[in-house]
């Protein structure tokens, strides 16, 4: 006999025997009979087993799971040839939430829930949140993850703030009293247009556009259940589509292809502003251009902090440039294999900072002879080129910013990126960008490619270069709004190319009045700099830290503050003497430069391993006085006492 079902999917035909069982139970964990698996043969593969139920009505009808229909046959329910059943089904909870069905590590971590499996409650001290879980579907989403998502301190902290802008009572057009309060003095909110307009501020900051579109999104007077308001775009053909059709390039629908694209400025950035926390760093990087007259690329180490100059503002605060390997050349760098990435991120997180971003130079000299340089990047050419968009691009794509305010727990990115290069008058001066969440993802599916122009993005062909059709990228329509010569927005087409100011957001830049630096010694040599005649070595770490071949120490570069530099710190652990918790100890005293911290790290068994190896390269170390801040301390001191307290090696005054 024929049987047909019906489901939200579609409608599909049996053929089944009268003495056919809906199922038998095969073994202790699995399900299985020939009428079972054509059924799941027919619905998507993301549907849960378990849940699948038949019904006799669409709606109202008896409704059963065809788990519990055990030994029953299809004659002993009444079915005859011809007769429609009804199936519903729920989706697999690893689509739904984010979450998957199989263990991804060993390791045990706390459960955001109540109760465990067994269940036992979960005290409050054990329901730590987690970090968002890897996704099994780029577009599926986790189920309230204000809940499990762990972001940033910082984050939590402009949370709870309310971001109101105080206004003072107008002289002229209020009328009530000192404690009334009327339109013309009550607090602004942070995404105001009218106090951006008026302090000159071009991107709203992160945390105001999340109030903005927050009070859209979530009104308190509908009583409706709360939805995350931020929601990252999505350009890709959607995987695991419920229709049932086959995968793309095989088969696709209006459920699984993405909508057309239409390119506006992004109004918001996910930083407002990068602070330099010296300008030796700045320095730093174009003494390599002004020895070798090539550009070079450094990633920037710091950390984030609240923006005062901005309502909800984040800046970025560089504390360390470290230059990769690269090949440097004129008017371009080719960045090699970066072996040590990890080594160098562990160190930084030793000192409590993390990649926060890029910068290069874009110098040219401009052949006057008083240190002019020629300005490239102006209103009317570029302010950051085709390729340096998908450059910057695919680093935050590499960095996203976890937030339990997305849909899937991540939105945008904080990463930045500067340009150092000359200005209208002539001047270095230092650009700051950041590629907005439409550039990531179009660099992400794999839609826009960099053109010869610098000022133009061109959009890829559905195309291989041999012709054949691309099995790998789906090119969705693309436009873009403008402003035409009558002032009229009108909509254009992005192909064959369209300008890169819709893909980018400006920030700001500055130096603090009064500069305290993280790192506070200067003088080592940087990273990967042979090509100018620089390098690290032994002798160059000894003479940093006080050692030379005479009979003493040099009084400026000797005591606490010489290991207070973030290239000497790298250098150190690629030598890899010092174990774990020495180096974590070397990186506090370098970051807090303690006394007592400095004399705990001398009496280490790693630093006198590493004093040994600088007297066998032949740097002798010299006798220690007694720290001078111990002598203010103690008053006067024996002969003995001074010998007792003498330690060999490096005096960390």
């Amino acid at each position: 006999m024929i049987l047909r079902f019906q489901g939200r999917d579609g409608q599909f035909r049996l053929t089944v025997q009268p003495k056919d069982q809906f199922t038998s139970l095969l073994s202790q964990e699995k399900l299985l009979t020939a009428l079972y698996e054509k059924i799941l043969e027919n619905i998507p593969k993301t549907v849960d087993p378990s849940t699948v139920t038949l019904s006799n009505k669409p709606t109202g009808g008896e409704e059963r799971l065809i788990s519990s229909l055990k030994d029953v046959t299809v004659e002993r329910v009444g079915l005859s040839h011809g007769d429609q059943l009804y199936i519903d089904y729920q989706q697999q909870p690893s689509l739904s939430n984010g979450h998957s069905l199989k263990p991804t590590s060993t390791v045990s971590q706390p459960h955001a829930s109540s109760n465990r499996l067994n269940g036992a409650a979960i005290l409050p001290t054990e329901d730590y949140p987690i970090a968002p879980p890897p996704l099994t579907s780029p577009t599926a989403t986790i189920k309230n993850p204000w809940e499990v998502v762990q972001q940033s301190a910082l984050d939590d902290r402009l949370d709870k703030q309310d971001g109101k802008i105080p206004r003072p009572k107008d002289q002229k057009m209020c009328r009530h009293g000192a404690k009334g309060m009327c339109d013309y003095c009550m607090p602004l909110e942070p995404y105001s247009p009218v106090y951006l307009a008026d302090k000159k501020i071009k991107h709203l900051s992160f945390h105001s556009h999340l109030r903005k579109i927050n009070s859209a999104t979530n009104k308190p007077e509908l009583k409706s259940s709360y939805m995350p308001p931020l929601s990252e775009p999505y350009y890709r053909v959607k995987r695991e589509c419920p229709s049932g059709h086959p995968q793309w390039p095989e088969g696709i629908c209006t459920k699984c292809q993405p909508s057309a694209i239409t390119l506006q400025p992004q109004p918001f950035r996910m930083v407002d502003h990068v602070e330099f926390s010296s300008s030796n760093l700045i320095d730093s990087l174009l003494d390599f251009w002004r020895r070798s007259g090539s550009q070079r690329v450094g990633f920037l180490y710091g950390h984030y902090d609240h923006y005062d100059e901005v309502p909800l503002g984040i800046k970025a605060v560089v504390e360390a440039i470290y230059e990769p390997p690269q090949i440097n050349e004129l008017d371009g760098v080719t960045l090699q294999e970066w072996e040590n990435e990890k080594d160098v991120d562990e160190v930084a997180r030793l000192c409590g900072l993390q990649k926060i971003g890029v910068i290069f130079t874009d110098l040219a000299d401009a052949g006057a002879g008083d240190g002019t340089v020629i300005c490239k990047r102006h209103i009317d050419s570029y302010f950051l080129s085709s390729l340096e968009i998908a450059f910057a691009a695919r680093l935050q794509a590499q960095n996203p910013k976890a937030t339990k305010w997305s849909d899937t727990g991540r939105f945008g990115s904080d990463f930045v990126t500067c340009v150092v290069s000359g200005d209208e008058e002539g001047n270095i001066s230092i650009f700051n960008f950041q590629a907005s969440n439409s550039a990531v993802e179009m660099i992400r599916a794999d839609i826009v490619e960099p053109s010869a122009d610098p000022s133009a993005m061109l959009v890829r062909g559905e195309e291989e270069d041999d012709g054949s059709p691309s099995r790998t990228r789906y090119i969705p329509e693309v436009f873009y709004r403008r402003i035409n010569e009558y002032g009229a927005s009108v909509q254009e087409n992005a192909k064959p190319s369209f300008p890169v100011e819709y893909l980018l957001v400006t920030l700001t830049h500055g130096f603090p009045l009064n500069a305290t630096p993280l790192f506070t010694q200067t003088g080592f040599p940087i990273e990967n700099r042979e090509a100018v005649g620089e390098s690290q070595e032994i002798k160059t770490l000894a003479k940093k830290l006080g050692f030379s071949k005479g009979n003493g120490t040099t009084g400026q570069e000797g005591g606490i503050n010489a290991i207070s530099d973030f290239h000497l710190l790298c250098f150190l652990h690629g030598i890899g003497i010092l174990s774990k918790d020495e180096e974590t100890l070397l990186c506090r005293v370098a970051r807090t430069h303690d006394l007592s911290d400095g004399f705990q790290l001398l009496n280490t068994p790693g630093w006198a391993t590493l004093l040994a190896i600088l007297e066998e390269s032949g740097e002798r170390p010299p006798k220690r006085p007694l720290p001078s801040l111990m002598e203010a301390r103690a008053g006067h001191t024996s002969e003995s006492d001074q010998l007792a307290k003498r330690v060999k090696g490096v005096s960390l005054r």
